[in-house]
């Protein structure tokens, strides 16, 4: 069983910065994937971004340019650094880990940006 705790949502202005923070724990042997995604009333959960095993870095276009995923192994941690954030933004963000045929979702953490 894997735990996936989130931390660093909350309430920016548009233009502002946040650092989302996952923290995984329990039996990690092996993962394909740690990334985030996102969910915002009325629409699907989307990808944000996601860092895989190899190192290798997937971006929404949504994301790009303005957010950055990082993983400290040694923490078994991801994070998501997320600069000039705009309205649009707004939305639950969950930690989700994949792993060769299963994956675990955080509880997921609010982030809101007022315009």
């Amino acid at each position: 069983q894997v735990q996936l705790v989130e931390s660093g949502g909350g309430l920016v202005q548009a233009g502002g910065s946040l650092r989302l923070s996952c923290a995984a724990s329990g039996s990690i042997l092996r993962f394909d994937y740690m990334g985030w995604y996102r969910q915002a009333p009325g629409k699907q959960r989307e990808l944000v971004a996601r860092i895989f095993s190899g190192g290798i870095l997937d971006y929404a276009d949504s994301a790009k340019g303005r957010f950055t995923i990082s993983r400290d192994n040694a923490k078994n941690t991801v994070n998501l650094q997320m600069n000039n954030l705009k309205p649009e933004d707004t939305a639950v963000y969950y930690c989700h880990i994949w792993m060769v045929t299963s994956g675990y979702w955080g509880q997921g953490t609010q982030v809101t940006v007022s315009s």
